[in-house]
């Protein structure tokens, strides 16, 4: 987490009046300490409850969980279907074609 991109980005967020859903499967207990008194930023319990009734999706990580989601599950909870990727890790015409709003962001 030292060098995280996501650090940066939810605090800018946040500093801005946004409100950050994150969910980490292997940092969140080091992702609470670093973001301790910022109360734009939760932390919930799964990927999919993370994305209720978001406006867009920030992929900053490469964990294996996020590789093969269930798109038409994130679609269902989210208000916007919009994806920030960060890593690249998803096909662009496939995720149009679904009626995602994609942007490839990373290397």
């Amino acid at each position: 987490m030292r060098e995280a991109p996501s650090i940066v980005i939810v605090h800018e967020l946040t500093k801005r009046g946004a409100k950050c859903r994150a969910f980490d499967p292997k940092a969140t207990e080091t992702a609470k300490r670093v973001f301790e008194g910022n109360d734009g930023i939760s932390f919930e319990s799964s990927e999919y409850t993370a994305l209720s009734n978001t406006d867009a999706l920030i992929l900053v990580t490469e964990w294996k969980e996020f590789q093969s989601p269930d798109f038409d599950e994130m679609k269902s909870r989210m208000k916007e279907p919009v994806i920030f990727d960060g890593r690249n890790q998803y096909n662009a015409q496939m995720l149009q074609t679904a009626g995602f709003t994609y942007y490839q962001i990373g290397c």
